[in-house]
This record gives structure tokens, sequence and C-alpha cells, in this order.
């Protein structure tokens, strides 16, 4: 019996990875911390408080960041959106009181104005080639971050582009009318399990489960996609630049082809040495049991380390996982 369950969980899984990768999903992610800032000093303000540079940031463009320690450590990431005169802010849920935090204490001196939208605003995801047409966000720009508003089954949502495809933000009480709307122009409803499996495979990190506050961005490989090194100051910008300029970090984003299913936080051994803990895990269709862990440079590509107490071990891989041929 329980064979039989685990037959049909792995099967589902299979269906609903197919359709995040050539079609269509949809998964809410409301979960996420939401916050807004508005006043004629928010931008001046965040910027010196994260990573990427805002200073140029336009309505309908978006960047993502960090915000850190003064020592350089990863407090949190989030998403900043400009729109209409105000800035949107999403980040983890685990993550959300260090930055509502960290803005109620700097912004005194400041003309920002901070307001929760955390119960406020849902957010659903679209994953998959399909998103932008099931979305209906033909008018939006290819570059990742970028926002613009549509209007869907009469349901006005802020459309949000994705690196896997197009996040829609509307009112809280519309959330599962536009999740109808969705379902009606093709996406298919697709579980944690299933789209989790996509990110891990994608390479991408997500704050509490593979980088936290010990982290420094250049070893979660987000020197690109979240640091600026051209802007002004900003907290923790000292550290970052060091690294960027004159080091070398000694633990690096990789990916870990598992020879047996594992879990979070399960040590990495290299000989008698631990070398990281397991991060993100996931049974993809396939690559079989994956998962991302920050590693100690001594464990290099191709290199096989030790997981747990139980006997098996990870390959380790460059990121992002290669698509299977």
């Amino acid at each position: 019996m329980l064979e039989s369950v685990a037959a049909t969980d792995t099967d589902q899984l299979a269906v609903e990875h197919r359709a995040l990768r050539e079609t269509c999903g949809l998964i809410d992610r409301s979960e996420r911390g939401k916050l807004a800032l508005s006043g004629a000093g928010a931008v001046e303000f965040l910027n010196g408080q994260v990573t990427n540079e805002l200073a140029d940031l336009r309505a309908g463009e978006g960047r993502y960041a960090a915000f850190l320690t003064h020592k350089g450590k990863m407090l949190g990431d989030l998403r900043i959106l400009a729109v209409d005169g105000e800035l949107l802010l999403d980040t983890e849920r685990v993550a959300l009181q260090a930055l509502f935090d960290m803005i109620r204490r700097f912004k005194v001196g400041y003309d920002v104005e901070l307001q929760k939208r955390t119960i406020e605003r849902g957010l659903l995801s679209l994953i998959g080639p399909d998103a932008e047409r099931v979305a209906g966000a033909g008018a939006l720009d290819a570059e990742e971050h970028s926002n613009t508003p549509i209007e869907l089954g009469g349901i006005v949502a802020l459309a949000i582009r994705t690196d896997l495809g197009v996040d829609l933000l509307c009112d809280a009480a519309d959330t599962e009318r536009l999740r109808e709307a969705l379902l009606a122009r093709g996406a298919t409803v697709v579980g944690e399990q299933a789209a989790e499996c996509v990110r891990v495979e994608s390479g991408r990190p997500r704050y509490g489960l593979d980088i936290d506050e010990t982290t420094i961005p250049q070893e979660a490989a987000l020197n690109e996609r979240a640091v600026s090194f051209t802007k002004g100051c900003y907290v923790g910008q000292e550290t970052v630049a060091r690294l960027y300029w004159k080091g070398k970090p000694n633990r690096h984003l990789r990916g870990l082809r598992l020879s047996a299913p594992a879990t979070t936080g399960e040590e990495l051994r290299l000989g008698e040495r631990v070398v990281g803990h397991v991060g993100s895990v996931a049974l993809s269709p396939e690559h079989g049991p994956i998962g991302l862990a920050v590693v100690r440079r001594e464990a290099e590509l191709g290199a096989r380390i030790a997981v747990g107490e139980h006997g098996s071990e990870a390959e380790v891989l460059e990121l992002p996982f290669a698509a299977a041929g």
C-alpha cells in the first residue's frame, strides 16, 4: 500500500513538473512578506540600505537586492518594484521582520512612509513557457522584475516578470477569482514540491534554506543579480567590495546530485572535514534526488562528498542543473 501511494505521488510530481517545464503551472505565493515604501525620500533611503542600485529605478522596473549586517552578512533578500510613486517590496516570510525592523529603525530623517501589505495583497506565480499568454501580459518587458498593470476577468493585478514566468499581485480579496480566471486560460495547479524542484534545477537559492545570516552575497552567486559595485555607500558594502576586488570566497553555491534523498541541514563532509550543509532538496523527474548547498571551496566541482550519517553521498555540480538529454 505504501509503495502504491509513493508511486502515485511520484506520478503526480512528474505531471506537475512537465506543466512547469512545457506549459504553465500555477502556485499561490501569497504567504511571502510584502511591504510598501512611499514618500519623496523612499528611493534615496532604501538605496543606502540594500546592495543593488536603485537611484535610476523607473516606474515599471524592478531590482533584486540583499540587505546586510555591517559585516556584510545577509539579513535577507528582496524584490523591489517601482509602481505608481511607491516601492513595493517582497521577501521570504522568514526575513520579513528583519526587513521591517531595518526600515523602521533607519528611516528617521527621511520623508518615508512604511506600510504592511502581506495580508492585503495576494500573489500568484505562473511558471513555464506559456505563463505570459496565460497572464495576458504581452505588454510586459523581457527584463526580470519589470512590471505592468493588467486586467484579467475584471480583476486588476500587477504582472511581474520572473526568471521562470510571471507573478501576479492583486488585492487579497480578488486572489481566488484571479486563480479561477488563470485556470480557465490553461494554467495547471501545481504543488510546492514541483515548484521547488524547478527552482532547485534552475539554481536559484532561497533565503532561509540555502542562504542565511552567515552568508555573504558572493558566496551564494548573487553578485551579478543583486549587487552593484558602482553605487554609493550601503550597509555592509566594505566587506562585499573587499571580497569582490581583492579576495576569493571560501564558499560557493553548488548543486548536489544525491545518491539518496537527503534532509535540509544534514552535514556535508569531504573526508573528515565538514564543508557545508544540505540546503534545498528535491526529487527531480529528470535528475533524481538533487539539492543546493553553499560548500567550502575544497569541495571542487565533480567531488563526491558524504551526506549525513547514513552512508549516502553527493556529487558537487555547477549550476544550473543541465537539462536531461
